[in-house]
């Protein structure tokens, strides 16, 4: 249970690393892999294609 201490919020260690990753990091995964994915496209299109 989450306590107060002199104005200071005090978290058992469990409580503390409680956390729910939203859809913002799914969204950053996606995006990252499609930028990754269309830059090494790009290269082999520039460099590779024969």
């Amino acid at each position: 249970m989450m306590k107060k201490k002199h104005g200071v919020i005090i978290e058992t260690p469990m409580e503390a690393r409680q956390a729910e990753p939203g859809p913002s990091i799914l969204l950053l995964l996606i995006i990252s892999v499609s930028v990754a994915v269309i830059a090494m496209g790009f290269v082999w299109f520039v460099f590779f294609r024969t």
